[in-house]
């Protein structure tokens, strides 16, 4: 992705939280994209585009595209990764921690874990828990490869019909579970380059490398009509299109209607950022 050093540079200092997830674009072909997760939005910084329906990539591919980003992060900067249930690999696992980078991905049900003297399920940690409670096996080996130590938990948050399983080799389970909530703005904006906004997966392209250059300038329009969207707000003529009194727009949304008005009132249009 042009300029995602200069992402990274501007946020560092802080702990990264990136999100990682796969989704259908053009036709008959899959992205996956991870991005770093800031306040409400995902930033994209790279992302593999191959043939085939929305579905799991190998594991191999998830530690290409692993490797990419790898490559241009501070050795020094705190990274904590997340992702559903795909990203659950003993390789991918095993990689990500020797990088020295936190986890939280989301696991089957069904995978086994075991200590020194016991085997057993994610189900069967799960089987007396109820709503709003969280079990927590700490120091186990995960699946058949036993791979470990790491942290298993069964959270079944308020609200939600049933639990779901993560593994992580955070040492704090509140903050693993807090993070991995964060992994839902990877969803937002697959929205944003789709149904909500660029209409991505109508493209009729079917080669994966001309869907991923596609997607150079879909993600760099993606940037600019955030960047729009807070040009409005903070001049404040976003309310003369939008509601004064309360925000229901992301500021992506606030963008595009932002450029509709200034376009259909023939106004200049400010352009934030440069690609220099």
């Amino acid at each position: 992705m042009p300029f995602a050093q200069i992402l990274i540079a501007a946020l560092a200092g802080m702990p990264l939280v990136l999100a990682i997830d796969g989704s259908a674009v053009g036709m008959g072909c899959t992205a996956l994209v991870i991005g770093i997760v800031y306040k409400k939005r995902l930033f994209p910084l790279a992302w593999i585009v191959r043939e085939g329906k929305k579905g799991h990539f190998p594991e191999e591919i998830h530690l290409e595209l692993l490797d990419r980003v790898h490559s241009i992060l501070p050795a020094e900067a705190q990274i904590i990764l997340v992702g559903d249930g795909e990203f659950d690999g003993v390789d991918y696992q095993k990689t990500v921690n020797q990088w020295g980078w936190q986890y939280v991905s989301r696991t089957a049900s069904t995978i086994m874990l075991s200590t020194e003297d016991h085997e057993f399920s994610f189900e069967d940690m799960a089987c007396n828990l109820q709503a709003g409670e969280t079990l927590v096996a700490p120091q186990v080996s995960f699946s058949r490869e036993e791979y470990g130590p790491v942290t298993a938990i069964a959270w079944w948050g308020n609200g939600y019909k049933e639990p779901i399983f993560l593994v992580t080799n955070m040492e704090s389970v509140e903050d693993a579970c807090s993070v991995y909530k964060k992994r839902f703005k990877i969803e937002t904006f697959f929205s944003d380059q789709k149904s909500r906004g660029f209409y991505l997966h109508k493209s009729h392209l079917s080669d994966p490398a001309r869907l991923g250059r596609l997607m150079i300038a879909a993600c760099l329009a993606y940037y600019w009509i955030i960047c729009l969207g807070v040009e409005a707000v903070r001049q404040g003529w976003h309310t003369i299109f939008h509601r004064k009194h309360r925000c229901d727009l992301s500021l992506f949304q606030i963008g595009l209607n932002a450029l509709e008005y200034l376009i259909e009132k023939g106004r200049a249009i400010p352009v934030a950022f440069n690609l220099g």
